[in-house]
């Protein structure tokens, strides 16, 4: 019998593989991951992280899920607002990337609001319920099993807990789409081998991206996922979306 696949990029692989190949292109992007994030999206991307949690709804006191959470820039902007009282968990299954994250958060003096956890966000190790909020930002495409890691967002959610997936989506002025494939597929690799000496995982990265659910498809798989009231706001005419979602 043939392995069930997936894709990995542009390249189909047997499913029981795509966790390792893409552990792989982190484990080699994670010292220089956020200099490559500045020069990618010309700093745009610490604007769509600001924005994402600003309007995330967090608040003092929550207990808040940050998911593939990597060098830990969302953590460090969701401390301030959790409060003394509050709790952010900062988590990710790549052990490069939490390493990083832990350092920045340890630097910015977050260490008291912010725990650190290795984990697979298709088997969280949490108690149903157990979060007011969980976030996922650039990192839903990455996962094998989208759907698994959605449901258990939505499982450890309180009731009128929400889900927040913040990630790029389908373009949707066509006067950008032409660049946009453009500077993927050519500046970005470029990027790539020039800065992180890795021209095949940034490939791999904007390959990801075109094979990600559109707004329409992961919002049809939040609704899966058993999340209610699922919305989707475009950022820069589609580039990125934000995709809300609650429990009941």
């Amino acid at each position: 019998m043939e392995k069930p696949t997936t894709h990995f990029g542009y390249r189909d692989v047997p499913i029981t593989d795509k966790q390792g190949l893409v552990g792989a292109v982190f484990s080699s992007v994670a010292s220089r991951y956020d200099l490559m994030n500045d020069l990618m999206s010309l700093g745009l991307h610490r604007l769509w992280k600001r924005h994402f949690v600003a309007t995330a709804g967090v608040r003092a006191g929550d207990r808040v899920l940050d998911l593939a959470g990597g060098t830990g820039d969302i953590a460090a902007l969701l401390a301030p607002r959790v409060g003394d009282a509050g709790l952010v968990v900062l988590s990710d299954i790549n052990a490069r990337m939490l390493e990083r994250g832990r350092d920045r958060i340890l630097d910015e003096g977050h260490g008291a609001r912010v725990g650190c956890a290795r984990l697979n966000a298709q088997a969280l190790p949490f108690p149903d319920r157990s979060f007011d909020v969980a976030t996922i930002a650039f990192g839903l495409r990455n996962v094998t099993d989208q759907s698994a890691a959605l449901a258990e967002m939505r499982r450890v959610l309180r009731p009128g807990g929400r889900a927040l997936v913040l990630e790029f989506s389908e373009v949707r002025q066509p006067v950008l789409k032409p660049l946009y494939d453009l500077y993927s597929f050519s500046v970005l690799p470029l990027l790539g081998r020039v800065v992180a000496k890795d021209e095949a995982s940034y490939r791999y990265l904007a390959e990801s991206i075109r094979k990600h659910p559109n707004q329409e498809r992961l919002a049809g798989l939040m609704r899966e996922a058993g999340l209610e009231r699922v919305s989707v706001r475009n950022l820069l005419g589609g580039i990125v979306a934000i995709h809300s979602g609650y429990a009941v």
